[in-house]
């Protein structure tokens, strides 16, 4: 079988918003946005028997390595700062999980939630242009399961293999010594900045991206669609700004709706960049 145009390795997740209960992860995000844009994308994850696959669109390739149970975000309400934490945990990922077929894809994004994703599948891939969401190597959960930040410990052995690394600002409070370095280590980094817009980095110079307004109802995973987006635009045109306006747009627009329900599709997206563009 051909390689999928684009795989993403992490835990889908179950999101605990009240009693509101939504499937998740960043992985799932991501394979979601490469699928509107018109991409074959499949993700290699692993849950319990809980999850819903069937909510997930059938074109999306999903293998599952099984667990006993799916990784759970309990997600606290109220303003200001995110607050979450982890009742359960499915099981680590790790480059023997990988299809061989899969192997040929041409971008891959490790999009790991919380530590499962094993860094060794950074160089699991024949040529592909591998990336990195870096938010789940940025957490740890305390003795109560809460999630609290956590120092990136052993990040040489990834980033001279990656394309491009995404962090958003909140991740890397604390370590923006360290942040430095990392976007000097890699051809292309973003940190996102939400309603702020991003910082694109080009072989460690940094340039603004502004941002687009939007309407904000659910910021959950505004993230893993900017670096999807971003990835998708670089491979087709090899342009940073212009892929960085996209995924701008892309997420911009993923916020105006609950969960993935408003993640746009190539000719919505077109038309908000287009409208973006002029209006810069």
């Amino acid at each position: 079988m051909a390689a999928p145009d684009f795989v993403a390795v992490g835990h889908v997740t179950l999101d605990h918003f009240g009693d509101d209960v939504r499937p998740g992860g960043a992985a799932l995000y991501a394979a979601v946005t490469a699928h509107r844009l018109g991409r074959s994308a499949a993700i290699l994850t692993s849950h319990g028997a809980d999850f819903p696959l069937d909510d997930l669109p059938p074109a999306i390739e999903v293998v599952t390595l099984e667990a006993p149970a799916t990784t759970v975000f309990e997600h606290a309400a109220g303003e200001g700062e995110r607050a979450m934490r982890v009742t359960a945990t499915a099981s680590p990922l790790a480059a023997a999980d990988l299809p061989e077929d899969w192997r040929a894809a041409p971008v891959v994004l490790l999009a790991p939630v919380i530590q499962e994703v094993d860094p060794g599948l950074a160089i699991g891939f024949d040529d592909a242009a591998v990336a990195v969401a870096a938010q789940g190597w940025l957490r740890t959960l305390d003795d109560a399961g809460a999630v609290e930040p956590v120092a990136w410990t052993s990040p040489d052995d990834v980033l001279d293999r990656l394309q491009a690394l995404f962090v958003s600002a909140e991740d890397v409070r604390g370590q923006e010594a360290q942040l430095t370095e990392w976007v000097q280590r890699v051809p292309l980094a973003v940190v996102t900045l939400g309603a702020s817009g991003a910082l694109l980095y080009v072989n460690g110079d940094r340039f603004e991206v502004r941002p687009r307004p939007a309407q904000e109802m659910d910021a959950t995973g505004a993230g893993d669609v900017f670096a999807t987006t971003f990835l998708l635009y670089y491979q087709r045109d090899g342009d940073p700004w212009a892929a960085a306006e996209a995924a701008t747009c892309a997420a911009s627009l993923s916020v105006e709706g609950e969960g993935w329900s408003t993640v746009p599709d190539s000719a919505a997206l077109e038309a908000a960049l287009a409208e973006y563009r002029a209006r810069f």
